[in-house]
């Protein structure tokens, strides 16, 4: 027996219709609603990761000669740039302090001076709030036809060799052969990229290590983010690509707070009609599940404090120029004074607390 179904039951294809335009309707008005009453709600569905945390550097000349005169010291100090927020908190010093930049790279420098000595050790300490952005750039497809004006007026400082990054004959061979057969200067960077996480092992035992030698590094296949980046730098710059080399301090991924052992780098390459493209090529080698990620990214947990090497201070100091510039460096009567301890600390920060 054929049961009657009520006509409101059973519902015709435009009454459905109807119905579905006004639940697309009303959707479409809570997300606009979202949006404009609850911003930070609707970043946070597309914002790259974001850490917020506070991060001190002290620094600790000890042991100074009784005999001294004069003592310079020079910290390094992180300046705010698209992937970072830094807000300084607290400087602590015995003496007056002045903020510097230097002059091939505008890295900004903290200087103290001081004369007539009273006291046999000298610490300083520097506190600041950081908002540390994923910074990824993998739209490759974006890419505007090579040519027309290259915004960065530091291109051709990052084609040029460092103290240990020659661009000689061999490395020009070691590169063109990791090359070869590759077109684009993508294609290229990414041949580089690959040769060196096949091909060299992260290994901190010996003597040599964390120069930055790129002579060493092919040589021994093996080193720390240093020596990782130096071939990488070495190799793009030696057939044609701009290369950077940038360094601070890695946080680990689980929040909370702690002291941080030592300092990480990376690098950066740059590709015409599209920009710098990030690369932590040791970060992808001591995971590996990252490879892909860290070919075009570098992940938020870091604070970046420096870039270039072969670093003249400013004001400039009477020895030769710095390798990199991250941890104190200082000098007595001119001379450079080895007894300089340093310790960094993190905190993490809840986001609604910070600004």
């Amino acid at each position: 027996m054929k049961r009657n179904i009520p006509n409101q039951r059973r519902g015709s294809i435009p009454a459905i219709l109807t119905n579905m335009k006004a639940r697309i309707a009303c959707v479409g008005a809570c997300l606009i609603i979202i949006c404009i009453f609850f911003p930070e709600v609707s970043e946070a569905a597309n914002a790259f990761k974001i850490r917020t945390f506070e991060f001190t550097y002290i620094a600790d000349i000890s042991d100074l000669p009784e005999d001294a005169k004069q003592i310079s010291i020079w910290l390094p100090y992180p300046k705010n740039d698209v992937n970072q927020k830094v807000t300084p908190l607290r400087i602590l010093s015995p003496y007056s302090t002045s903020i510097y930049k230097d002059h091939e790279y505008g890295n900004s420098i903290l200087y103290l001076s001081a004369a007539n000595l009273e006291q046999r050790s000298i610490k300083v300490e520097m506190k600041f709030r950081v908002k540390r952005y994923e910074y990824i750039r993998r739209d490759f497809e974006q890419m505007r036809v090579q040519g027309k004006n290259d915004p960065d007026p530091m291109l051709r400082r990052w084609l040029q060799p460092d103290r240990f990054v020659p661009i000689d004959d061999r490395i020009k061979k070691l590169a063109e052969k990791v090359v070869q057969g590759k077109i684009t200067d993508l294609g290229k960077a990414r041949a580089i990229y690959d040769y060196i996480i096949d091909n060299m092992t992260y290994d901190k035992s010996g003597t040599g290590w964390g120069r930055g030698d790129i002579s060493y590094a092919c040589d021994v296949r093996r080193g720390n983010c240093t020596d990782f980046h130096a071939v990488f730098i070495g190799f793009c710059r030696a057939v044609g690509i701009p290369a950077k080399f940038a360094i601070g301090f890695p946080l680990p991924t689980g929040r909370g707070h702690g002291e941080i052992t030592g300092y990480h780098c990376w690098a950066e390459f740059y590709l015409k009609g599209y920009g710098w493209v990030p690369v932590d090529a040791s970060e992808a080698y001591k995971n590996p599940a990252m490879k892909e990620y860290f070919f075009g990214a570098h992940d938020e947990n870091r604070v970046q404090f420096t870039i270039g090497r072969d670093i003249v201070l400013n004001p400039p100091q009477n020895a030769k120029p710095l390798n990199y510039f991250i941890y104190p460096y200082a000098e007595v009567d001119g001379t450079p004074f080895p007894r300089v301890q340093y310790k960094f600390l993190f905190r993490d920060l809840a986001m609604k607390n910070v600004y």
